[in-house]
C-alpha cells in the first residue's frame, strides 16, 4: 500500500532532525511543519474513517524499551501515544539478566502509525541530545540523564498537545465528536484486554537536567498505572 504524502513529507522531515549534523535552529525549523503534518494526517484518516469504519480499525503493537532508560523510554512512548490518541500499557518482567520492559500500545491504525513513527524518532534525538549534556560537576550522571529525558518528554507532551488541539479546531464542524468516539473505542480496547488497569503514582527524579531537556524537546522535530507486573503511562 502507497504511503501516504504528508507520512513521507514528514519521514523526511524527522530524518533532517535526526542528522547530528542539524542544528538547533534548523530542527526548530523543521518541528512547526513536521508536527502539523502529523496532526492534520490523523484528522485527515479520522474523518475518512466515520464513513468507512473497515479502512481504520482499532488494534495493538507492542514496542520493545531496551535499557538504559527503559523507564524515562516508557514515559516517552506514553505521552506520544496520549496526544495522538492511543494509549500505552508498559509492561515490566523480571528474568535473570534483569528487568525487561515492554510497551503495548493501543488505538486505530492510522494513529498507531503516526505514534511509532514519531516515538522512534524522538528517542534517536532525545539520545543524542542527552548524551551531548554535560553533566554538572559531582552529580551523578544518571540522575542528571534521567532528569533530562523527563524535561524532554514534558516539553514534547506540550506541544503535541497544542499541535493536535490546533488541528481540531483548524477542522470541520463535528470532527471534536468524531475523535471523542475514536477514543472511547481505543478506551474499550485497552480495558478488555487489561481490565484492572490503574494509575501509577508519578515518578520523582532527582537530577538537575529537567531544564535542559525541556530546551532540547522544544527544538526537537515533531515531524503510570501498575498491573500486577504491568504500568500503563499516559
Amino acid at each position: 500500500m502507497e504511503e501516504h504524502p504528508k507520512l513521507t513529507l514528514v519521514r523526511k522531515l524527522l530524518a533532517k532532525a535526526e542528522s547530528p549534523a542539524a542544528t538547533a535552529e534548523e530542527s526548530e525549523a523543521y518541528t512547526a511543519k513536521a508536527a502539523t503534518l502529523i496532526a492534520e494526517y490523523g484528522i485527515d484518516r479520522a474523518l475518512l474513517a466515520r464513513d468507512d469504519p473497515g479502512s481504520d480499525p482499532v488494534g495493538d503493537r507492542v514496542i520493545d524499551l531496551e535499557a538504559p532508560y527503559a523507564l524515562e523510554k516508557a514515559d516517552l512512548v506514553s505521552a506520544v501515544a496520549a496526544h495522538l490518541r492511543c494509549r500505552a500499557v508498559i509492561a515490566i518482567r523480571r528474568t535473570v539478566d534483569g528487568k525487561v520492559h515492554t510497551a503495548h500500545l493501543f488505538g486505530h491504525a492510522s494513529d498507531l502509525e503516526r505514534a511509532e513513527l514519531l516515538f522512534t524518532s524522538l528517542l534517536v534525538q532525545a539520545w543524542t541530545g542527552v548524551q551531548r549534556a554535560p553533566v554538572p560537576w559531582r552529580e551523578s550522571a544518571a540522575a542528571y540523564r534521567r532528569s533530562w529525558l523527563g524535561g524532554f518528554t514534558y516539553a514534547v507532551g506540550r506541544r503535541l498537545e497544542a499541535s493536535e488541539s490546533d488541528a481540531v479546531r483548524a477542522s470541520a464542524s463535528g470532527t471534536a465528536l468524531v475523535l471523542a468516539d475514536r477514543t472511547a473505542e481505543v478506551e474499550q480496547a485497552l480495558r478488555e484486554a487489561f481490565p484492572d488497569v490503574r494509575r501509577a503514582r508519578p515518578r520523582e527524579l532527582s537530577g538537575s537536567g529537567g531544564a535542559e531537556g525541556w530546551s532540547a524537546g522544544q527544538r526537537a522535530d515533531l515531524g503510570t498505572t501498575r498491573i500486577g507486573g504491568r504500568r500503563a503511562l499516559g
